[in-house]
């Protein structure tokens, strides 16, 4: 007999009994089953024995004569194995109780169950997302090298080229190669424009999701947010001014170095950006200290060292791209942890709003500087020649990747944005390779690997010694239950062989007694 309030699980295995004694006389005392209901008390306690979910059924009022009896249900749950209610007969139990699943069902139920989860969800959604990361990445770096190839241009006027020769040895051309775009400023300066997309994208978004709110309302809290904070018009203007140069400044490393390295070699260079967000989290954010993260830190430098030098330091220009790539990597690092300590934890409106006022600010503040270099000769651009699809797909997919990377923690988790800066690397090499036949070995691969390794150990867990005791625990727990199983499935041959114990009479195989129990 069970307790009212109990409930079945896997820990707390609840059996149902049929009564051992019936009340088979006429005068029924009050509360047990009458004489009538003899048979159907029967068929409902082999009902339940059989069946147990059959326990959270009501139990139904049975009269006799003039006595009645009945029971109400208590909570949640009623049971039908008490003694002193009355039992429904077959019919009702077969119609309220609802069979439960066994065997095949079951499994299927709490597979489909776990498959469908919101944990499982999110992990899906992850691994979409770090797809369209290093995709959107890889395309946005790709189209902003292919900006600095040397393509054919063609001339209509003949070019004479003397070649060298004792007499007067000339050659008309009409095509010669040449790299007629070389604005790396005024690159970062039009893909930054496209950030002011950020917060058309999201009211157009909150408009589409939620019905009832107003234009005036979704921006009104958007702003409201950063006045709750405490700043001011001028202050947040300012602060807005500070992270758009320090935006301008990454970003133009980030494409300056296109133009002297490999793509893949600047994106794995910029994936280092993680160990530094680490250590200038723990110096000005004060987050704890995990020693297997210095240690990532160490590797992340140990691989840029070997990318510097991979071409030697006499006559190459390597060593200067290496430097821009790890800056831009450093600088990515001290804006988020700025934006962290300056801002502070932000709702998506105040993100979309802050990085729309970035990208006004770049169009309003520094198109003189772009003019400027263009005018002085720093940057060579030629209007009529402007590979406008290859800089609109870069402005594009860049807006993507930032999209990206601010809003999909609602979907999934961080980490999987951030395994997008990683991943991207392996699919950039291999259209490197493919593109522009390139190789990757000795110093170079080397490098790259260490950064990769030092990658995943900054993302390790700050417990990450408590998950692996687990899973070498479990692992070891394992191994002992398939041991042991396939002893007792088998049986152990040889001396190791364990006695049977016949649990009928207790007697145990031995070579000193016989069965009867003599010393032999």
């Amino acid at each position: 007999m069970t307790r009212d309030g109990d409930i079945t699980t896997i820990f707390n295995p609840r059996r149902n009994r049929t009564p051992s004694v019936l009340v088979t006389d006429e005068t029924a005392p009050s509360g047990t089953a009458t004489p009538g209901g003899a048979a159907a008390a029967s068929a409902a306690a082999a009902a339940a024995a059989t069946n147990p979910a059959a326990n959270t059924a009501s139990t139904a009022a049975s009269t006799t004569g003039g006595g009645t009896s009945g029971s109400a249900a208590n909570g949640p749950f009623t049971h039908a194995d008490s003694v002193t209610s009355s039992q429904p007969d077959g019919n009702a139990a077969e119609q309220q109780s609802p069979a439960t699943p066994s065997g095949l069902t079951a499994k299927y139920k709490s597979c489909s169950d776990s498959l469908c989860s919101s944990s499982a969800r999110k992990i899906y959604f992850g691994i979409w997302v770090t797809v369209c990361v290093t995709a959107s990445w890889v395309g946005a770096t790709h189209c902003i090298k292919y900006l600095y190839i040397q393509k054919p241009v063609d001339y209509d006027d003949t070019i004479i080229v003397p070649q060298e020769g004792n007499g007067v040895n000339v050659t008309a051309l009409h095509r010669h190669y040449s790299a007629n775009y070389k604005a790396p400023f005024f690159t970062t300066w039009f893909v930054t424009n496209w950030t002011m997309l950020f917060f058309p994208l999201y009211f157009i978004s909150r408009l589409g999701s939620r019905r009832c709110e107003s234009p005036a309302d979704i921006l009104s809290e958007s702003v409201r947010d950063f006045r709750d904070k405490g700043f001011t018009a001028g202050r947040f203007l300012t602060r807005c001014s500070l992270f758009c140069l320090l935006w301008v400044g990454t970003n133009y490393m980030y494409i300056r170095s296109l133009h002297i390295l490999l793509a893949t070699d600047v994106m794995a260079l910029f994936a280092t950006n993680v160990s530094f967000v680490y250590l200038l989290s723990w110096v000005i954010l004060h987050e704890q200290f995990v020693g297997i993260r210095i240690m990532a830190v160490i590797m992340c430098d140990t691989g840029v060292a070997l990318l510097a030098y991979m071409d030697g330091i006499t006559g190459s220009p390597t060593l200067g791209g290496v430097v821009l790539a790890t800056s831009a990597a450093a600088g990515s690092a001290v804006y988020k942890v700025l934006f962290k300590k300056v801002i502070g934890d932000a709702t998506y409106g105040q993100v979309a709003l802050f990085f729309s006022l970035i990208g006004m600010l770049n169009a309003a503040l520094l198109w003189p500087l772009s003019l400027a270099l263009f005018l002085t000769g720093v940057e060579t651009l030629h209007w009529e020649r402007l590979p406008w699809p290859a800089l609109l797909a870069a402005s594009a997919l860049s807006l993507v990747a930032n999209l990206l990377g601010n809003f999909s923690v609602v979907l999934t988790y961080d980490l999987f944005i951030t395994l997008g800066l990683i991943t991207a690397v392996p699919v950039s090499a291999a259209l490197d390779v493919v593109l522009y036949g390139a190789q990757f070995e000795g110093m170079k691969l080397a490098g790259m690997i260490l950064i990769a390794v030092g990658f995943f150990l900054v993302m390790f867990p700050d417990n990450w010694p408590d998950y692996i005791t687990r899973l070498l625990r479990n692992i070891i727990m394992l191994s002992h239950s398939a041991r042991w199983s396939r002893r007792s499935r088998h049986g152990v041959q040889g001396p190791h062989r364990r006695d049977v114990v016949d649990y009928r009479t207790g007697y145990i195989r031995s070579h000193l007694r016989s069965p009867s129990g003599r010393v032999r």
